[in-house]
């Protein structure tokens, strides 16, 4: 009975993201029939440049891949391990990022299109879905640009505002147009396995005089101004650079421009104020990224401003920067255990809109929906994700564990994480803290896997 439940009912996904793509897979891969929807191309966004799933339009970056001492980097493992569609593309096309994880982003997503289009148990719809459906199961992965229409069934549904905080995109410069007799290639404190890792980042040196200049320029540069009504609720791990230089003259010098772990082979004596950095942004090496530049200066302003930064005194920029409203759920209040809304069970949602921040993020809360979603349709027990994972930490936290009345979006960390008895707290024990907090992770999400 369950078999032919799971030949008939299909499992329909709205969004074909980071977190639709991950669930669309983990779902067929149970041998659930899915359905993919994506507006685009028909309806386009600002951000989006491809009609392809999987695409990045922001970084390029995941981010750490230490799955020893870096929260982010278990969530790596943890995703690796349960046949992750967005992993395997990443570690395909994966870039020289130091100990990051960086992916060459158009053969990434082109990747992970073909293997959902090919995939026997995947179709897919090029329609916009603009309402909240009353039967079948659903999975909502609309990400932080939902439409305006999906946004106001949501609204109309929940009967609570939508909650809102601006995301800025970062610059993206031509190598060629780099300044490499002052430039250089360095990733900080040489981090890395090999040779073409510790050389991952291009690093652009400035004086005091220099920084300060640069401060100045950034605090008067035009800014784009926000629509009526709406109000700059930043999230603060994607801060706009001119947002952080207005927090303190100093505050980006202890941030993105942080000095520390770099030589200047030009200038070894030297010791720079403060450091520009960019990172490899495609497999070519064409192109490369201002490492936490996101911005929200005018186009005009912006090339102005970031040539000022010596070694791009001539950059030619492939993408400028931009500023655009994220949209997410107080998931604490709507949503269940198993990630459906609770006025409307049929319903799942996953992905940035529940209140995660980061591509991995938001592919590993698609991972669980299409897990719990296929296990629903046929009729298995899924067992509790386990607290102590890095999945089981975000879900928990999006799901009840964070506070509604100040709930924000949150990257994983280990703050999120329950104390392993008998470790010391503090800077000094952090080292092995962590590694028992990833030993247990790894422990606990094996097991879970095995009880499918």
């Amino acid at each position: 009975m369950d078999y032919i439940r799971a030949m008939t009912e299909k499992l329909h996904i709205v969004g074909g993201g980071m977190a639709g793509s991950e669930a669309a897979w983990q779902a067929a891969e149970k041998g659930v029939h899915v359905v993919l929807h994506e507006m685009r191309p028909k309806v386009k966004t600002f951000a989006h440049r491809t009609e392809m799933f999987g695409e990045m339009v922001c970084s390029n970056s995941f981010r750490s891949d230490d799955d020893e001492q870096n929260a982010v980097g278990l969530l790596h493992w943890e995703m690796r391990a349960a046949d992750s569609l967005i992993m395997t593309s990443a570690n395909t096309h994966r870039l020289p990022a130091g100990g990051a994880l960086a992916v060459d982003r158009d053969p990434f997503a082109e990747t992970i299109t073909q293997k959902l289009k090919s995939h026997p148990n995947v179709e897919v719809s090029y329609e916009e879905v603009t309402e909240l459906p009353d039967q079948g199961q659903w999975i909502f992965a609309t990400g932080p640009l939902t439409s305006e229409a999906l946004g106001a069934a949501i609204q109309k549904e929940t009967g609570a505002d939508r909650l809102a905080f601006f995301d800025a995109i970062a610059p993206i410069v031509y190598a060629e147009s780099i300044d490499m007799s002052v430039a250089w290639m360095q990733s900080r404190y040489d981090k890395g396995e090999t040779e073409e890792e510790r050389k991952a980042y291009l690093n652009c040196p400035m004086t005091k005089d220099q920084y300060e200049a640069f401060i100045d320029a950034l605090l008067a540069a035009d800014k784009t101004e926000f629509h009526d009504g709406e109000t700059a609720g930043y999230f603060d791990g994607c801060l706009p650079i001119e947002v952080m230089a207005e927090r303190g003259r100093e505050t980006l010098r202890h941030g993105p421009m942080k000095p520390v772990g770099l030589t200047n082979p030009h200038k070894p004596e030297e010791k720079a104020y403060a450091v520009v950095q960019l990172r490899r942004d495609n497999a070519l090496g064409t192109l490369f990224n201002i490492v936490g530049f996101q911005t929200k200066m005018k186009y005009g302003a912006q090339t102005a401003v970031f040539k000022m930064i010596p070694g791009l005194e001539d950059a030619f920029f492939a993408r400028l920067g931009g500023i655009h409203r994220n949209t997410f759920l107080n998931s604490p209040t709507l949503l269940d255990d198993q990630m459906r809304l609770k006025s409307k069970p049929n319903i799942r949602f996953a992905g940035q809109v529940t209140g995660v921040e980061g591509y991995v993020e938001s592919a590993s809360m698609g991972l669980l929906a299409g897990r719990m979603a296929a296990a629903e349709i046929l009729g298995a027990e899924l067992p509790v994700v386990p607290q102590d994972s890095a999945h089981g930490a975000l879900i928990h936290h999006i799901t009840g564990g964070a506070e509604a009345k100040t709930f924000q979006p949150m990257n994983v960390n280990f703050g999120l994480f329950r104390p392993v008895d008998g470790l010391k707290g503090g800077r000094r024990g952090r080292k092995d803290r962590y590694k028992a907090y990833t030993d247990r992770a790894k422990s606990v999400w094996s097991e879970w896997l095995s009880g499918q």
